[in-house]
């Protein structure tokens, strides 16, 4: 039997997580263990290796109210089957959101790896529940791992991930964000995407009121026929966030959502605002757990939530969408800094799920920055996912 002491020196467990561990006892999760009930399904197929690669790319200066990214600093997760197969899985930290960055969720993942290899597939989501009661803090290293099972899970089914979600649609059509930018550039940058054919433009805000109003006004004079999503990532304190966006309305501007206007745990604020305005108000920051969902649904402060796979992990963000559908609350799907792995696992997820109202999957990156090939096709403004199992991504030759 494996004891706590013995665990603890293999899986290099943290605190937090060695107080769960020590509630659920010692015999939940031993390294290298299936202590799962035998489950009908693939026979046999059990992870053979993990291994873990850190993933950093400069990029263009990406201002938002949280602060400017100029790195991507991600990490790439791989688990190999007994039989070869392997899946792929992306962890995509921003640290004022997450809290975690590079180094934290590639030590994260190493402490995992005892414990995944030898774990067999089928049991994806008792692993994904395990890991969750121990790194409960470290979802986007988890989500990486998450993604990484259900990949190889359903290249083993030999079908693609979207219809083992259920979808029947293989495109979905996503929005393009403008960063907080000076006005002109905005009106160019908005007259450029519709040219491409976006038909929603997404902009940051939360800064400084006024050039933020300007910004808006610079983007509809830019593209008058597209719609405008804004999201203030907090920015905003709540009678702010009311003066900007009766400012914008008084403009003639009706957004197609005001996302997270305010502080991700004021969520009277958020009311308040969702109140004493006409335009939809989406959670975003403030939602990374189905509690969180509930918790938005009981204070009724937004119209719609925003799942984004890095925050809430890919089961998690299941139950979410069931949350918001069962409130009759709309659904948008985003992402993080991320390149084409993660961003086509969250293709493959609004494409399988279905009903999301807003997509903003587009891409930071080009296709051949991503650590593997293949995967869903990019092409403005659609996402096109083909036919090959899994998330459709293979070793970069």
């Amino acid at each position: 039997m494996t004891t706590r002491r013995s665990f603890i020196r293999q899986s290099g467990l943290t605190a937090g997580g060695l107080a769960t561990a020590t509630a659920l006892g010692a015999s939940v999760f031993p390294a290298g263990k299936d202590n799962s009930r035998k489950q009908e399904g693939i026979s046999g197929l059990k992870i053979s290796k993990m291994f873990v690669e850190p993933l950093s790319i400069e990029m263009e200066p990406f201002p938002i109210a949280l602060g400017v990214m100029t790195h991507l600093d991600n990490a790439l997760v791989t688990v190999v089957l007994e039989n070869g197969l392997e899946g792929y899985g992306e962890a995509a930290p921003i640290i004022t959101i997450s809290g975690e960055n590079q180094q934290t969720i590639l030590g994260t993942l190493n402490s995992c790896r005892e414990f995944i290899v030898g774990q067999d597939i089928n049991n994806y989501r008792s692993i994904a529940y395990t890991l969750k009661s121990a790194f409960w803090a470290q979802s986007v290293a988890r989500c990486a791992i998450e993604m990484a099972l259900l990949d190889a899970y359903t290249k083993s089914l030999k079908i693609p991930f979207y219809r083992f979600l259920g979808g029947t649609d293989n495109r979905v059509e996503t929005d393009y964000t403008i960063a907080i930018v000076p006005a002109e550039q905005a009106k160019k940058e908005a007259a450029e995407l519709a040219a491409e054919g976006f038909r929603v433009i997404k902009t940051k805000v939360g800064v400084s009121l006024k050039e933020d109003v300007d910004r808006v006004l610079a983007i509809r004079d830019g593209a008058p026929d597209c719609g405008i999503l804004i999201d203030a990532n907090q920015g905003y304190s709540p009678k702010t966030a009311l003066r900007f966006i009766n400012e914008v309305v008084n403009h003639g501007i009706y957004p197609v959502m005001f996302e997270q206007p305010v502080h991700k745990n004021d969520l009277a604020g958020m009311k308040y605002v969702r109140d004493n305005t006409e335009i939809l108000v989406g959670a975003d920051e403030s939602v990374f757990t189905r509690a969180d969902a509930i918790n938005v649904v009981r204070t009724g402060c937004a119209d719609a939530i925003n799942i984004k796979l890095m925050k809430s992990c890919i089961i998690e963000a299941l139950d979410i969408a069931a949350v918001a559908r069962s409130a009759n609350l709309k659904l948008m799907i985003g992402c993080m800094v991320e390149t084409n792995l993660a961003l086509g696992c969250a293709v493959h997820f609004a494409a399988g799920v279905g009903g999301f109202e807003f997509i903003d999957l587009d891409p930071s990156f080009d296709a051949s920055e991503c650590p593997v090939s293949g995967g869903p096709v990019y092409k403005a403004p659609f996402w096109t996912i083909g036919p090959e199992p899994g998330l459709g991504f293979g070793t970069r030759q």
